[in-house]
């Protein structure tokens, strides 16, 4: 039990010191009592600064042989209070787990605790070592930081001035583009359609694909969504997803019988919520290149009871029925990879080619279904429904019900795990490098640059059934930490070595470590043209000559040197 006197804290070092001297011959395993102060929350004149005393008159052997010296110095609105006590580190303290108790003195460290802020300090090996509490010291700051200070304070107003004047400048230029811009669109309204085509009108503008070998396709920014449906007839089913189902469709002209090819994508009337979220991505005119499907306009069809997206045909199909029906060349492998990762990264992008920003977009679907084919081998991104625009206004409550979305087979590790970093914008698009590293996969085992071309099969084929779960792929991806097989076979032609490398890059484990989708089109790009230049060096270098007979006599070896002179 504590002692209330001097005397008795006397007798009580006294005892302590007959017991260390009676047990010091006992084994280790019987450790000995710490001697601590021991006094219930007390008025203090401690200010928490420099060296106090705890001027605790209450000395104590701990009950346990665990136990440390334990001191707190609280601060209230009306003063300062001091605690001191024996405790089991092990076990919490208001709150506070022990971890400072490995010394001889008590070093005040502040902590948040179920009572709110105070300083704790613990120690044991040393007799009350809890009655001196040692406080960190306040340090000035050095007088070459006060003078930064004061130089920085004095250039604050001309760096708000050049703020104001490169903000004005970056306005500007930005007007100016905006100018040329609706100049453009001024000029494509005015221009006649091309013989046999649509007719334009101040509703639309008929505007080509790059390539000229799909569909027309028109302008979303150009349409008047308030005017009657566009006469559109049905002729058929290419496609059925989740939420809509994909028509071939023909866009009449309202003169003639003469029609134009085009895509329909019918969502029933309880799917508002995709339609509205793939409409308002395709929307956007920065969306609009040339491996990105073509917008042409949305409809709310309330007579059918459908919503509508009006888009460029394609008719090769999207890129799991041409692998499916296709054995690919090493061209068209680099033609259908390259123009791949220049589509994601044009929506990964923040900025578009002429250096305007741009609102990057995540696709957060990616597979071969969602990718179509154009005439020149070409591939374009479809299907935006789970679309998502990473606008810089969004906050982690904005992105909180942004996680687990897509296709099982697809989804990234983290995705699966449900453990996507939200505060990190650059997190979402590292999902998509990881689908597309799957693609790119699925293209190449359908090359036959790698050998024996097999059978198609989507990534990770016969390991997993048609339709896998979350669950099922957790096991693949997470557990097994599997990826789709690269055999060595494939490695044999440098080409494909080059791209394998790339997909293992980009399907990492770690996001962070994956590339982006600008670095793959760099990558492929580079490789396909110092491929172009080898065989170029190789087609036109000169015969190897014979390799020289080794000379058998004397005579040979004088005509050899002969010739070498």
């Amino acid at each position: 039990k504590p002692h209330q006197s001097s005397f008795s804290v006397f007798i009580v070092k006294c005892v302590t010191s007959f017991m260390m001297c009676v047990f010091s011959g006992m084994p280790s395993f019987y450790p000995f009592s710490q001697l601590c102060k021991f006094c219930d929350l007390e008025p203090s004149s401690c200010s928490g600064t420099g060296t106090c005393i705890s001027n605790c008159s209450i000395t104590s052997t701990c009950a346990d042989a665990n136990e440390v010296c334990v001191a707190i110095w609280w601060k209230n609105e009306t003063g300062f209070s001091i605690e001191t006590l024996c405790h089991d580190p092990s076990m919490p303290l208001y709150g506070v787990i022990l971890d400072d108790y490995n010394s001889t003195t008590c070093a005040m460290k502040e902590k948040n605790t179920t009572h709110g802020i105070a300083h704790f300090c613990s120690c044991k090996d040393e007799e009350e070592c809890n009655d001196k509490l040692l406080f960190s010291p306040i340090v000035d700051p050095p007088q070459d930081y006060k003078l930064m200070s004061v130089i920085l304070v004095s250039l604050l107003p001309l760096l708000v001035m050049g703020v104001i004047v490169a903000g004005m400048f970056y306005w500007y230029q930005a007007h100016q583009r905006h100018m040329l811009h609706q100049e453009w669109e001024n000029s494509i309204k005015k221009r006649k359609p091309r013989a046999g085509g649509l007719d334009c009108s101040d509703a639309c503008a008929i505007m080509m694909d790059d390539d000229r070998s799909d569909s027309s396709s028109t302008h979303a920014n150009n349409l008047n969504h308030n005017t009657e449906p566009l006469p559109i007839e049905l002729d058929l089913l290419v496609g059925k997803g989740r939420f809509a189902q994909v028509y071939k469709a023909k866009l009449k002209q309202t003169t003639s019988d003469q029609f134009e090819t085009v895509a329909v994508k019918i969502f029933p009337f309880e799917e508002y919520a995709s339609w509205k979220n793939e409409k308002d991505i395709f929307s956007n005119t920065d969306l609009r290149h040339e491996n990105i499907l073509h917008f042409l306009t949305a409809e709310e069809r309330k007579v059918e009871k459908q919503y509508w997206l009006i888009t460029a045909f394609h008719p090769r199909g999207n890129l799991q029925e041409y692998l499916t029906h296709h054995v690919i060349g090493w061209e068209e492998l680099k033609v259908l990879g390259s123009s791949l990762a220049r589509g994601v990264a044009h929506l990964h992008s923040d900025h578009l080619p002429c250096g305007r920003p741009k609102v990057p977009i995540v696709h957060r679907d990616l597979k071969s279904s969602n990718i179509l084919v154009k005439n020149d081998l070409t591939c374009c991104l479809c299907d935006f429904g789970l679309g998502l625009c990473l606008d810089s206004s969004l906050s982690v409550d904005d992105l909180a019900n942004s996680g687990q979305v897509g296709t099982a087979r697809y989804m990234a590790p983290e995705v699966l795990e449900a453990r996507l970093n939200l505060e990190n914008i650059e997190s979402f698009k590292q999902t998509d490098i990881y689908s597309m590293a799957l693609v790119l996969w699925e293209m190449t085992s359908r090359c036959e640059a790698i050998g024996e071309v097999k059978e198609y099969e989507p990534a990770y084929g016969s390991k997993v059934r048609e339709h896998p779960c979350v669950e099922s792929m957790k096991d693949n991806v997470l557990r097994d930490r599997g990826r789709p097989e690269i055999p060595e076979t494939w490695l044999r032609h440098q080409g494909v070595a080059e791209i394998c490398a790339t997909i293992k890059e980009c399907w990492d484990h770690d996001p962070e470590a994956r590339l982006t989708a600008h670095c793959v089109a760099e990558r492929i790009f580079e490789m396909a043209d110092e491929m172009d230049k080898l065989s170029i060096r190789s087609s036109s270098a000169e015969k190897i000559p014979e390799q020289p007979k080794v000379p058998e006599t004397e005579e040979d070896a004088k005509s050899l040197l002969i010739c070498f002179t």
